[in-house]
């Protein structure tokens, strides 16, 4: 099993989890997950991007939002318990290499996971420029780590609260329009995020990768949950991605598959606060 070294609470409902996992830290690259079972063998299978690594500390950080009964179950654990299972690395490394002018976009959670790769876009020799987005300056995360790699940092919220009110297409377009427009890009986040961040890419003429964070059961390819169209075939995430170029990826056809088991997810959400004694925002009664 799996002890966890440290917890903190990033934001509302999202958490930092560094775990003893020495053979995963050796071995992960960028963009790649782990597959994670809170407690027992019939637990469910949680994918969970690694969000940084320490090879000589044998350990792995992850990032995770409380949405379900499950991530909750995984919240309420503390320092010196262990995690039942984490199987990785899994899916394929982000492509890195020398591109030129890089932009990495990141939206809410989806900030965490595109920090290993802007450590390693910079490590390439790349001008690196990141954009992170929230909806409020709570939910701003991982900034002060971006600001060691990036060569240039902004931050925009959609009330204002901080950076720029605005959404991450608004300065995504303004560095499209620059001459020499990047060399290649990169976005995680809300799935309607990344449509259209892959929308404002395409006018430009600009590649874009996107990381996809589908249905998954088995992250092994097995189960089929994690499909997704991409150039007109059918992909598998866990196996085939879960990096894709997103001017291929069928989003609306995604962002439907992912509805699939809404109503569930909203009913063990309610319940869990109630069952775990859980306020709204994920912290225990009385503590």
């Amino acid at each position: 099993m799996n002890r966890i070294l440290s917890k903190k609470r990033l934001s509302e409902e999202v958490y930092e989890m560094v775990v003893e996992a020495p053979l995963i830290a050796r071995s992960r690259k960028a963009g790649q997950f782990v597959i994670v079972q809170a407690d027992t063998d019939w637990g469910e299978r949680i994918p969970l991007t690694i969000a940084d690594a320490d090879a000589g500390a044998g350990t792995v950080t992850m990032v995770f939002q409380t949405v379900g009964a499950s991530t909750h179950n995984l919240a309420v654990k503390n320092e010196g318990d262990y995690i039942e299972n984490i199987l990785g690395p899994l899916g394929n490394p982000t492509h890195i290499e020398k591109f030129g002018g890089v932009v990495c976009v990141g939206g809410g959670i989806g900030v965490a996971p595109l920090f290993p790769i802007v450590q390693a876009m910079k490590t390439a020799g790349n001008h690196v420029a990141v954009i992170i987005g929230a909806r409020m300056k709570e939910l701003v995360i991982f900034e002060d780590r971006m600001k060691q790699y990036a060569d240039e940092l902004t931050v925009v919220t959609d009330d204002g609260s901080y950076g720029r009110k605005a959404l991450v297409t608004e300065p995504l377009k303004e560095y499209c329009t620059k001459n020499p427009k990047p060399d290649m890009t990169v976005a995680i986040g809300p799935p309607v995020m990344m449509k259209f961040c892959e929308k404002t890419t395409a006018e430009f003429d600009v590649p874009i990768l996107v990381s996809l964070n589908t249905i998954m059961i088995d992250g092994t390819g097995m189960c089929g949950g994690c499909r997704v169209t991409v150039g007109g075939e059918t992909k598998f995430v866990c196996v085939d991605g879960p990096e894709f170029d997103g001017h291929k990826v069928d989003f609306d056809n995604m962002m439907l598959r992912m509805k699939a088991f809404k109503a569930r997810e909203d009913e063990d959400h309610h319940r869990c606060h109630i069952g775990l004694g859980l306020e709204p925002h994920g912290v225990k009664q009385g503590a």
